[in-house]
């Protein structure tokens, strides 16, 4: 078994990182059922967008919970990307018409729609050097990684990105969620600040209904699981790095604290923020729109013996092939009645930034 990096979830309040591989899990009820038995005192890794179907997690041979890491912002970091290609706008633009009329048609209330990226990189980019540029270029999200041998034909493969968006945190009888949806660049395709980008996505019909849908379902699902549940009345806006986003924090206390962090994240996920509601509906659409999603937008994170831990849904994040020369990355936005195709384009755009700036600038408009 190899000693190397097997595992990250390093934000403010966690740094959490996993070494070796002392077993591995491809299914979420498979660790659960580890962590149950005692044969795993913690699991760390990927769960995908179809949380019954796809997962790798991993019970490290050696795990450390460090200090969180100083600031290492850096806006110069070399390009690896040699070449790079992406689903085309006008793509884009018709798979947001075809969800729209499927709004239309009553068959879904919101869907998300997601476009791809593929970069060749100059060079072969270990996990861990994958990890330092997302530490170093993504401001205050949460860097993660993932070994993804646990899944059938992921061996070898890493996800790897930054996460602004917290799925849940649980401690003890306590379960924190920030969902995130609603979303506005702040920046121009030329790089200038857009005026008042928040003010205008605070006031966005369109943005607070996209969001609403989010916090109904997780508000749906946490309450019988919660003495007490606290649901802010209106969304706050957050920035991150390129993108403002609607953000909700809730707070839930527990009726039975043994429910693990694992047990939630296999419930929530995927949320509306990156499925849509219905969510079998909108997965379902998805499927036909965009192909097989994997381990994009479902979530990464962690879980103890206790139940504690913490996840992520896993956006702003790349797939590390097993040559680690090539990468995939993705960016969605959610579609909901009177959605703009045009601005959907450009919301994805603002998304992938992220990314590309881990990569280092890159030969495409897509790098702003």
């Amino acid at each position: 078994m190899s000693s190397g990096l097997s595992f990250v979830l390093s934000n403010t309040e966690c740094n959490a990182r996993g070494f070796g591989v002392r077993a591995a899990y491809g299914s979420v009820s498979d660790a659960a059922a580890a962590l149950r038995s005692g044969s795993a005192e913690f699991v760390g890794g990927a769960i995908g967008f179809d949380s019954a179907a796809t997962a790798s997690l991993i019970a490290p041979e050696r795990l450390v919970f460090s200090p969180v890491p100083e600031e290492t912002r850096s806006d110069d970091v070399e390009s690896v990307v040699e070449s790079l290609s992406v689903t085309p706008d006008a793509v884009h633009r018709a798979r947001v018409e075809a969800a729209v009329d499927a709004i239309s048609a009553g068959r879904v209330e919101k869907v998300v729609v997601a476009r791809s990226l593929e970069a060749r990189l100059s060079e072969p980019v270990s996990p861990e050097e994958m990890v330092q540029r997302f530490a170093a270029t993504a401001g205050d999200s949460t860097v993660f990684a993932a070994d993804l041998r646990a899944a059938p034909g992921y061996d070898g493969r890493w996800l790897i990105g930054a996460s602004p968006e917290l799925l849940l945190r649980k401690r003890g009888a306590t379960v924190h969620c920030v969902p995130y949806a609603g979303s506005a660049a702040k920046f121009d395709a030329a790089g200038v600040p857009v005026p008042d980008a928040a003010e205008g996505l605070a006031r966005s019909d369109k943005d607070l209904r996209e969001h609403a849908y989010v916090v109904d379902y997780l508000r749906e699902l946490l309450s019988p699981l919660c003495i007490e549940i606290d649901v802010p009345a209106r969304p706050t806006t957050i920035a991150t790095e390129h993108v403002w986003h609607l953000a909700t924090p809730i707070v839930g206390r527990l009726v039975d604290p043994t429910i693990t962090a694992l047990d939630l994240a296999a419930l929530l996920s995927p949320t509306p923020a990156v499925c849509g509601t219905p969510t079998a509906a909108a997965a379902e659409l998805i499927g036909e729109i965009e192909g097989p999603r994997d381990f994009y937008a479902g979530a990464v994170g962690w879980c103890d013996a206790a139940g504690d831990g913490e996840w992520v849904v896993s956006i702003r994040c790349l797939e590390l092939d097993t040559a680690a020369s090539t990468v995939t990355a993705w960016a969605g936005g959610g579609i909901v009645a009177g959605s703009d195709p045009d601005a959907e384009v450009a919301e994805t755009t603002a998304k992938f930034q992220t990314v590309l700036s881990a990569l280092g600038p890159v030969p495409s408009p897509l790098a702003g």
